[in-house]
């Protein structure tokens, strides 16, 4: 597996993966009827950056990185990470997730910040906690999960700077 900057020809790749989790009313607050365009804008253009996991030819997984606030804020970085389903439980998120905070630390972020993990989404919770981030908050029922109902999400948090 290679981690690589993306490329605009990834995006066909890219963007059923994007429509296909935010249909599923799962983990991403995005809406289920997003456009191809507004995913691009969402996931390509307002980024810092943005990375693909591919083997072979074929996208495994996306992660984009940016700044999670402005001005004094600036700091603190945020990433939004996708795995392909067929890649689901390789260690796709996990190295995609190192691979951001070397990145994040190279940009000059002292720290990352995850603002809405979605609580019932239990492999992601623990796969950041491996990597390093703590629990700092938690948003009661702030997530309409589409055969949970309402469910708490988590604001994730991991100092980088040393």
């Amino acid at each position: 597996m290679q981690i690589r900057s993306f490329v605009a020809a990834d995006f066909d790749q890219v963007w059923p993966l994007i429509q296909q989790v935010a249909q599923a009313r799962e983990t991403y607050a995005y809406d289920p009827d997003m456009s191809r365009d507004d995913a691009w804008r969402l996931w390509v253009e307002l980024p810092r950056a943005t990375f693909v996991a591919e083997r072979d030819g074929q996208i495994l997984g996306s992660y984009y990185l940016k700044a999670n606030a402005m001005g004094p804020g600036d700091h603190v970085c945020n990433c939004g990470y996708m795995v392909a389903p067929a890649a689901r439980g390789q260690g796709v998120a996990g190295a995609l997730c190192e691979h951001s905070v070397q990145v994040a630390r190279e940009l000059g972020f002292q720290a990352m910040q995850f603002n809405s993990v979605v609580a019932s989404n239990q492999v992601a919770v623990r796969l950041w906690q491996k990597h390093g981030f703590e629990i700092v908050g938690t948003l009661p029922r702030a997530y309409r999960h589409a055969s949970l109902g309402l469910v708490d999400c988590l604001v994730m948090y991991r100092w980088l700077a040393d």
